[in-house]
């Protein structure tokens, strides 16, 4: 999958916006864009992240049976990220907590 298709399926199936796209992959809106228009490609920091979210969308989309349903989860306060959203700790780049916590909901940890 290229840097242009992953943040095109973000985008799309999580809902995520540029501003979000921006922190949670440490990026300005122009390098992202570069990326999507294949004018540069991600370095190792940036491309880790990039993965990192993929592989976070690769488990939502195994969790839920809608990519709605997932959207409605990273939106929603989790006692498990001490009333933090999922999606709030993508937003400081903590993809390992949003990660977390969804593997908490598989293991039968409602919180």
């Amino acid at each position: 999958m290229t840097p242009a298709q992953a943040i095109s399926l973000l985008e799309a199936d999580l809902g995520l916006s540029m501003k979000e796209l921006e922190a949670a992959l440490d990026a300005e809106s122009r390098t992202i864009g570069r990326w999507v228009a294949e004018q540069s490609y991600p370095q190792r920091e940036s491309r880790r992240r990039l993965a990192a979210l993929i592989a976070l969308h690769r488990h939502l989309s195994e969790m839920f049976t809608t990519m709605e349903a997932a959207r409605d989860w990273l939106r929603d306060p989790s006692r498990y990220l001490a009333g933090l959203t999922p999606l709030d700790v993508l937003r400081i780049g903590r993809v390992d907590r949003a990660e977390a916590a969804l593997l908490a909901l598989e293991s039968g940890i409602h919180l």
